[in-house]
C-alpha cells in the first residue's frame, strides 16, 4: 500500500503583529488555504492553518470524529496564535471552515471574519453522501488499494457517513441560529458555480450578521473550492484589502 503524503498544518509568520486563522473545508486539509496563507505572509500577516480531526488521514477517522472534535481543533488553532504572542487575530475559512469562522466570531474576540463558500444548510443529504463516498474512494485509490478492497471497505463503513452528515446539519443549524450575534466586520465570499452548497447561504450569512461593516462578493467563474480555482488571485487581493480595512488598533 502506498503511503499517502498529506499536507501538514502550517504557520507562516509575516513579521507583524496581525494574524489570521485559516480553516480548511470538510474532507479537505491545509492545502485548501496554503496559497492564501503564503500570499498574506508576504504582506506582513501571520497565518496558521490547523487540521481538524479526521482530515488528511484515512476516511474511517473522519467518520469517527464529530463537530465537537473539529471545534476543539479550531479553538486550539486560535489559542496557538495567542501562544505565539498574537492578540490581533482575524479568521477565514472555506466551506466547513467558513462555518467555524462564523462560530469563532460570536464566541471569541476576532478582528474580522471571512466565510468562503460556507453552507448554512446541506444541499441534499444524498448529494453530500455521494461526495463523501467519492472522497473516500479517491483517498483509497491514492493509497494503491484495489477496487475490490475499496468496495469492501466502503461497505464496512455502514451508516457512518450519513451519521456524520446529519451531525454536520445539526452544526449548521446551530451556527445559523446564532449569526445575529456577530458584530464583527465580515466579508462573505461565494462562488457562483458552487456545486456543493446552496449559494443562497451567502445571502443568509450576509443578511444575518448584525455588523454594519459587512460585504458580500460573488465570484462569477469559480466553484466550491474557491481558494484553488480560477479567481484565486483576485480572492487573495480581496481578502488582503478587507484585512487592511479593519481597525487593528481597537482594543
Amino acid at each position: 500500500m502506498v503511503k499517502v503524503n498529506i499536507p501538514q498544518p502550517f504557520t507562516f509568520e509575516g513579521g507583524g503583529d496581525r494574524a489570521v486563522l485559516l480553516l480548511h473545508g470538510f474532507t479537505g486539509n491545509s492545502a485548501d488555504v496554503r496559497m492564501l496563507g503564503r500570499y498574506l505572509e508576504k504582506r506582513g500577516y501571520t497565518s496558521h492553518a490547523p487540521h481538524m480531526q479526521g482530515h488528511g488521514v484515512p476516511p474511517e477517522e473522519l467518520f469517527a470524529a464529530s463537530p465537537k472534535d473539529w471545534w476543539r481543533d479550531v479553538v486550539a488553532g486560535y489559542e496557538h496564535l495567542q501562544s505565539l504572542g498574537y492578540e490581533k487575530i482575524a479568521v477565514g475559512g472555506l466551506s466547513l471552515g467558513g462555518v467555524f469562522s462564523l462560530k469563532l466570531g460570536y464566541t471569541y474576540p476576532v478582528k474580522g471574519i471571512i466565510p468562503m463558500c460556507a453552507p448554512m444548510e446541506i444541499r441534499g443529504e444524498d448529494i453530500m453522501h455521494e461526495g463523501v463516498i467519492r472522497y473516500t474512494r479517491e483517498f483509497k485509490e491514492y493509497e494503491g488499494k484495489s477496487s475490490a478492497v475499496i468496495d469492501e471497505e466502503i461497505s464496512a463503513l455502514g451508516d457512518a457517513p450519513r451519521t456524520t452528515i446529519k451531525a454536520l446539519q445539526t452544526l449548521l443549524n446551530a451556527v445559523r441560529s446564532n449569526i445575529d450575534m456577530i458584530y464583527t466586520p465580515t466579508f462573505v465570499v461565494q462562488a457562483r458555480h458552487d456545486q456543493m452548497i446552496e449559494p443562497k447561504s451567502a445571502e443568509i450569512i450576509y443578511e444575518g450578521v448584525e455588523c454594519d461593516d459587512k460585504h458580500l462578493k460573488w465570484y462569477e467563474e469559480s466553484s466550491h473550492v474557491i481558494t484553488l480555482d480560477k479567481e484565486k488571485d483576485q480572492l487573495h487581493e480581496d481578502v488582503y484589502e478587507f484585512l487592511e480595512s479593519l481597525n487593528w488598533d481597537d482594543v
